[in-house]
């Protein structure tokens, strides 16, 4: 009697596990079913997304998005089958574009192409000795104006050397310093709030202008950076409330712990 209700048993637990593995087969075959379905589903649209740099600006709009991948591909997404999508070469086509930093692109359920792109973020604005006229971007490298949007960045102007691809290579070059001077700058939140502008003087010495007030702030050459910078914070927060805004026509940080005011 024992026995039998052993071997009871173990048919027992072999119908569960028969049942078990039935059933992931027909699971297994109705998401087989639906992915092929969906391959041969043709794409619904298109949307765009972009990510707003910190401050709020867009350099590009969705349309430019639209434009480089029509260029790129010479056909419109919509009503093309969603196999044909091919989003890796998208996703190269995207970063590809000045004004990108990075594209991630994927089809949702609804079988539309999303399109998220992340900008570069320009941290200043160059116009060179030639006339050149360019943004760098937080990491160094070379970026154009948007047509849509003038970016809130200081701009340096003057005695500027040609942008060279390996110039923050170049210790002694002086889009270099301007570059680590900006940089500087941008840091402190006191100064990115104070200063509106860089010109390069014929000797290569750097002259800030402020957003408020008419004088000029002579830096020099880029060394003892942050010495000069926190002379200078000090001068605008302790003297400059008494003596007022306007009573200097030019304040000169170039000499070690050193503020010379005309």
């Amino acid at each position: 009697m024992a026995e039998t209700t052993n071997r009871n048993v173990i048919t027992r637990q072999q119908m569960k596990a028969l049942g078990w593995m039935a059933g992931l087969l027909i699971g297994a075959m109705v998401i087989l079913s639906a992915v092929n379905h969906r391959k041969g589903a043709a794409v619904k649209g298109v949307e765009v997304d972009i990510k707003p740099l910190p401050n709020g600006d867009l350099l590009m709009q969705p349309v430019d998005v639209r434009e480089v991948i029509h260029k790129a591909f010479g056909y419109e997404f919509e009503s093309r089958s969603v196999r044909t999508v091919e989003i890796d070469r998208l996703e190269h086509v995207l970063e590809k574009d000045p004004l990108v930093q990075n594209a991630d692109v994927y089809i949702d359920a609804r079988d539309v192409v999303r399109v998220s792109v992340t900008q570069r973020e320009p941290v200043i604005r160059i116009i060179d000795k030639d006339g050149w006229n360019y943004y760098l971007d937080k990491n160094g490298r070379r970026m154009p104006l948007s047509k849509h949007f003038t970016a809130r960045v200081v701009v340096a102007t003057g005695k500027i050397p040609a942008y060279v691809p390996d110039y923050l290579q170049r210790k002694r070059h002086l889009l270099r310093h301007l570059f680590l001077l900006s940089q500087d700058l941008r840091n402190d939140p006191f100064m990115s709030a104070m200063i509106g502008q860089i010109f390069v003087s014929s000797n290569g010495d750097f002259i800030l202008a402020p957003l408020i007030g008419d004088q000029k702030i002579v830096f020099g050459k880029y060394e003892d950076a942050q010495d000069k910078i926190q002379n200078l914070k000090i001068f605008y927060r302790e003297a400059m409330p008494y003596e007022g805004w306007r009573k200097y026509r030019s304040i000169d940080v170039r000499f070690r712990g050193q503020v010379i005011c005309k």
